[in-house]
């Protein structure tokens, strides 16, 4: 898969991957014409970039893999309740730093 930069820069230079999976990018005319193929493809774990113009517009995934993406747990305390961590040694505090900068500009 390669292209010409023309315009704009399309998504479609770059090598889709999905962890060490290079992704099967197809066309929309393709999809259509030959959707049976490409749905057994997905069927054997392979992930399908589905392409409108040489740009990505959707990406067909085999139904077990959104399974093991984001989880969504219940809080266990307050945001409030959680100590803030202990500054970086050799770090300037962002604050004191955004502090003395408008210090500066300030009459």
């Amino acid at each position: 898969m390669g292209g010409k930069v023309v315009g704009r820069r399309w998504l479609a230079d770059v090598t889709p991957h999905d962890y060490l999976l290079v992704m099967k990018s197809v066309g929309i005319a393709d999809l259509k014409a030959h959707l049976s193929d490409h749905l057994q493809s997905v069927r054997r774990g392979e992930t399908v970039v589905v392409l409108d113009r040489k740009e990505p517009v959707a990406r067909i995934v085999p139904i077990g893999a959104s399974e093991g993406g984001l989880v969504i747990r219940a809080a266990t305390r307050r945001l409030q309740d959680v100590p803030m961590p202990q500054p970086v040694p050799g770090v300037p505090d962002v604050v004191e730093v955004l502090a003395a900068e408008r210090g500066e500009r300030l009459p």
